[in-house]
């Protein structure tokens, strides 16, 4: 049964010589996977170049039951990027964040509301003529609302440490040993009281965002099952 959907590319494989495979967080099924054509024919209403990394497509797809991978039919953008594309730093970006939603997304079925969060920050990076060198750190902090992982927030003091495992600001250094400390812990605090219209104005040099960023990812290692070392990690260090 053919259906609509609109949706974002998180990552694209291939299939065979004439097929690939698009991994789509949609609105209306959350994360899929679908079938669309590696190169495009006369006859062929889908063009490979649409799906890029955090892409937004509009496309019809032929929906089998009890199958895993749906062919794509027709496919367009459903909004077209004016900057995303084009600016090497919003593609680092792009290419980090859509390797991360793939592999933090595993399970995620539809949310109105994570969809909406995604569409819109997305939007938002396109649309920015400047200061968005926070703008990945903000995204992954407000995403942990998302997946029930944000952290605790109340007893938050200065001179407070992070605990990591129990996602909570502590007095004392954890025994376990996988905390932040003090001085880290409040750019931390910062970071989730940030939003993408403000995050400008709390600076920070490259070896402090990008002490933020191992923070960050260690703590979704720590809280995602099977949760790998990105690929895109270490490049996204380099520009940032």
């Amino acid at each position: 049964m053919l259906q609509k959907y609109q949706g974002v590319v998180l990552h694209t494989l291939k299939y065979n010589d004439r097929s690939n495979i698009a991994c789509i967080y949609t609105g209306e099924g959350g994360r899929m996977s679908f079938l669309f054509p590696a190169q495009r024919s006369r006859k062929s209403m889908v063009r490979s170049v649409l799906f890029q990394p955090l892409s937004l497509v509009e496309f019809e797809a032929e929906v089998r039951p009890r199958a895993s991978v749906h062919p794509i039919r027709e496919a367009k953008a459903w909004m077209v990027f004016q900057s995303l594309p084009y600016d090497p730093y919003k593609s680092a970006i792009a290419l980090f964040l859509a390797e991360f939603l793939y592999r933090a997304l595993k399970e995620e079925g539809a949310s109105a509301s994570l969809f909406s969060y995604l569409v819109y920050s997305i939007q938002w990076l396109d649309a920015c003529e400047k200061s968005f060198a926070n703008f990945h750190l903000v995204f992954l902090m407000r995403l942990s609302r998302f997946l029930g992982l944000y952290p605790n927030m109340e007893d938050y003091a200065e001179g407070c440490c992070f605990d990591l495992l129990n996602a909570c600001f502590v007095t004392e250094p954890p025994s376990h040993g996988m905390f932040v400390v003090p001085a880290e812990a409040s750019r931390i605090c910062n970071l989730m009281r940030m939003n993408y219209d403000t995050m400008y104005l709390f600076g920070m040099n490259r070896t402090q965002r990008n002490r933020c960023l191992d923070i960050i990812h260690e703590y979704y290692r720590l809280h995602l099952p099977d949760f790998p070392e990105l690929k895109s990690f270490r490049v996204l260090q380099e520009l940032f």
